[in-house]
């Protein structure tokens, strides 16, 4: 192909340099910021030589070209264009602008909890490696081994604060390091850890008022609150505090000001707030049974569309570091609305007879099985329309398959097959059935109704 004809021609239907904002890439998809999106002419890029679908998603215009090729064109785009280069960051920043208070917050919650998956998913995975190895009896659970590997699975769900407070900060322009020190003191082991509060937990005398001495290990929201409130603080010292006095005066101050607000007021209606969150959602669960996961695996990928399935990260960590849930619920109904999209994408290619829509199908449709939609999501399934609803219903039969089989998960981020890796011990194959099940119902369907599968 001729990568700068389709740079210049890609450029054109964006509606010209001056409709450019911004330009970056990942490894797949250029990631384009438009003044105005009205000025696209989405049919006809995705027609354009190379381009395997165009959507867009959290105010960005993200045009699938493949690994390797799009690196190519990004470079003669914004050649093109006569722009400079773009990181994602900086693309991200500006597209935000671009979005309503709501995705703003999803946003927000994204940014701070998808740097401390990789930790939460180590630890994750091995507790179910140890969950099976107990339950099969496969080792001696007080081995010294075991006990070790048993501290490293729940070291994350222990400083879960530090790590929120850190990435949170970090997003609410706060200092980082001051964020994981609000952190540790919301789990300093002078406070009663949460996890063993049914062994009893003292109280002290702070000026009348009677403060429960208890540990925030393994919570989200009191965390997220404090480093709010800890960053608006900081940001406020810092105007009013001479230069020559900053460096010492304004950590201390931020430091003591927000650990006492913390303790006293911020840290226990957090823990409410999120208790609450996770009561209804265990309720809801646990009454409604396979209903409530019908409702929530049909209605997910609609959510994923408007970007607030971000926030979910925050939900889920709670559930995880909830002494009294300790599982994510939640996970596995996704799992089933993301795999239903790839069963419904992979349909459309045997439905087709157009090779453009075949080539870009089966690689969307294998993403989606490894939990990442939206190529199958806005790339083919949206498109058509019909292939989108029986996604929809695919991960609703999926949804009510796993809640009725009570199937749970150690950790988050992990989806559809690679969530296997996950999965609570003795619930492997009940997951395998529910991936079964959303998959080949959305497939079926896919199928079997009837719509125009052509490129338009």
């Amino acid at each position: 192909m001729d990568i700068t004809a389709t740079a210049n021609a890609l450029l054109s239907l964006l509606g010209g340099k001056e409709n450019i904002a911004s330009a970056a890439h990942c490894a797949t998809r250029l990631r384009l910021v438009l003044m105005d999106d009205g000025k696209m002419d989405k049919a006809a890029i995705d027609k354009l030589e190379g381009v395997k679908g165009c959507f867009s998603n959290a105010g960005q215009i993200q045009v699938i070209f493949g690994t390797g090729l799009v690196n190519k064109v990004h470079a003669e785009f914004i050649k093109a264009a006569g722009i400079s280069e773009s990181s994602k960051s900086e693309a991200a920043d500006i597209a935000a602008k671009k979005l309503n208070p709501l995705q703003r917050i999803a946003r927000l919650l994204s940014n701070i909890f998808v740097p401390i998956i990789p930790a939460i998913v180590a630890s994750g995975l091995l507790m179910g490696l140890l969950g099976m190895v107990k339950t099969y009896g496969w080792a001696d659970a007080n081995s010294a081994l075991f006990v070790m590997l048993d501290m490293f699975s729940s070291a994350a769900f222990i400083i879960l604060p530090i790590l929120i407070g850190f990435t949170a900060a970090r997003e609410f322009g706060g200092n980082p390091y001051l964020g994981a020190t609000l952190g540790g003191i919301l789990t300093h082991p002078a406070l009663t850890n949460a996890w063993g509060v049914a062994g009893g937990f003292h109280t002290m005398d702070f000026f009348g008022l009677e403060i429960a001495m208890i540990g925030y290990q393994g919570t989200v929201f009191p965390v997220l609150l404090t480093v709010w409130f800890m960053s608006l603080l900081e940001k406020r010292l810092r105007t009013l505090i001479p230069n020559a006095l900053d460096l010492i005066l304004t950590p201390f101050l931020t430091v003591v000001i927000s650990g006492f607000v913390a303790m006293l007021f911020i840290g226990p209606a957090g823990r409410a707030l999120g208790d609450g969150i996770s009561l209804v959602l265990s309720t809801l669960i646990a009454h409604a049974g396979w209903f409530a996961g019908l409702l929530f695996g049909g209605l997910y990928s609609a959510i994923v569309i408007t970007g607030v399935h971000h926030s979910f990260h925050a939900v889920e960590a709670g559930l995880l570091g909830n002494p009294n849930i300790g599982v994510n619920f939640l996970l596995p109904i996704w799992s089933m609305a993301n795999i239903a999209q790839g069963g419904a994408c992979l349909a459309v290619y045997f439905k087709t007879r157009d090779a453009k829509i075949k080539a870009i199908a089966v690689p969307s449709a294998f993403s989606a099985m490894l939990g990442i939609t939206e190529a199958a999501l806005f790339g083919i399934n949206l498109r058509f329309v019909k292939p989108f609803l029986a996604a929809l219903a695919g991960g609703a039969l999926g949804g009510a398959w796993v809640v009725a089989n009570h199937v749970g998960m150690n950790a988050v981020g992990l989806t559809a097959i690679p969530g296997m890796a996950i999965v609570q011990a003795g619930s492997l194959l009940s997951y395998i059935i529910g991936l079964v099940i959303a998959f080949g119902s959305a497939f079926v369907l896919s199928l079997l109704l009837k719509y125009k599968t052509e490129a338009a």
